[in-house]
Formats: structure tokens, sequence, C-alpha cells
């Protein structure tokens, strides 16, 4: 008899269309919302950062978080990503209107956005 050893991997590459609408739950496993949106920095060929919808009822008075893609931790059963902030924290993270965009290539307010996630920008 043979004892079959199962090793999941996870990918290391993934389509934007497999990840748009992905949950986002922090480490309690509160839901924070889903990924609409992935932002490209053609400049520097990576991922920027990620939009999440976060609050708001029916669609309603929901707000758009900006989050540098390294914040998030793919799960390991591929069902979600986990970024580790607490839901009272998110509730005040940089955000925006779908009305009222932000200027994403401004590397200064990005700076900001990855400040308050406790990571150093990219860039600099």
């Amino acid at each position: 008899m043979s004892n079959t050893t199962v090793v999941e991997t996870h990918p290391n590459v993934l389509s934007t269309t497999a990840i748009l609408g992905d949950k986002i739950v922090n480490r309690a496993g509160e839901n924070l919302g889903k990924i609409e949106e992935i932002m490209l920095d053609l400049e520097k060929g990576r991922v920027a950062y990620a939009i999440l919808s976060f609050g708001g009822v029916m669609g309603m008075g929901e707000k758009l978080y900006v989050v540098p893609f390294e914040a998030l931790k793919l799960d390991g059963t591929r069902e979600h990503f986990t970024l580790d902030v607490d839901k009272d924290r998110m509730k005040n993270a940089p955000s925006f209107d779908k009305n009222n965009l932000p200027q994403a290539s401004d590397r200064t307010w990005g700076a900001e956005v990855y400040k308050f996630y406790g990571y150093k920008p990219y860039w600099q």
C-alpha cells in the first residue's frame, strides 16, 4: 500500500478576470468587500493597487478603497484574499466615490496609501 501526499500549490500568475470580484476578508474573517479593479503602473511594469468596494447597502453609499496589491494575501483555498486590517480601521482608509476618482498616478497620494497600510511604496 502506498501513501500519497497531496501538495497544494498556489498560482503565482493569475489573470485579472480570475480575481476581479474576489472577496476580501480580514484575519477575523470579517468581510472587507471585493476587488473591483486592478491598477497597473505602466512605468514600473507592475500591479500598483487593487480597488476594493466596501460599505453601503445594496450598492448605495458604497465607497471604493485603494489598497497596495502586496497587502492582499491569497487564501490557501483560493476562495478569497486576506487583508490584515481591522474593519473599523478600514472605514478610515484612503477612499473615494465612483464619481470622484483620485489621481492614481500621483506618487505623493500613492505614498500616503502605502503608509496607511504599513508598506513602503515600491517606487521609493
